[in-house]
């Protein structure tokens, strides 16, 4: 069950966990927060995650961009 969870949080976006560390939340609360204002709203905060996701990728891409390692020279 570790794995999965580590796989969940750590290999897909990891929006819910990174705004728990944030927080100072559980990640699995966030989680359940979010799959029940989703049901309640019909679907609306999935375009707020979308919207974190491609932030956090971004953010990802633009960090690499301005410290370039060793090997993209």
């Amino acid at each position: 069950m570790e794995k999965i969870r580590y796989v969940v949080e750590g290999q897909l976006f990891g929006v819910c966990a990174k705004m728990g560390e944030k927080l100072n939340f559980s990640a699995s609360s966030i989680r359940l927060y979010f799959i029940y204002a989703s049901f309640f709203t019909f679907g609306s905060p999935i375009v707020l995650y979308l919207i974190l996701v491609f932030w956090m990728e971004i953010r990802v891409h633009l960090r690499r961009h301005q410290n370039p390692s060793v090997w993209e020279f």
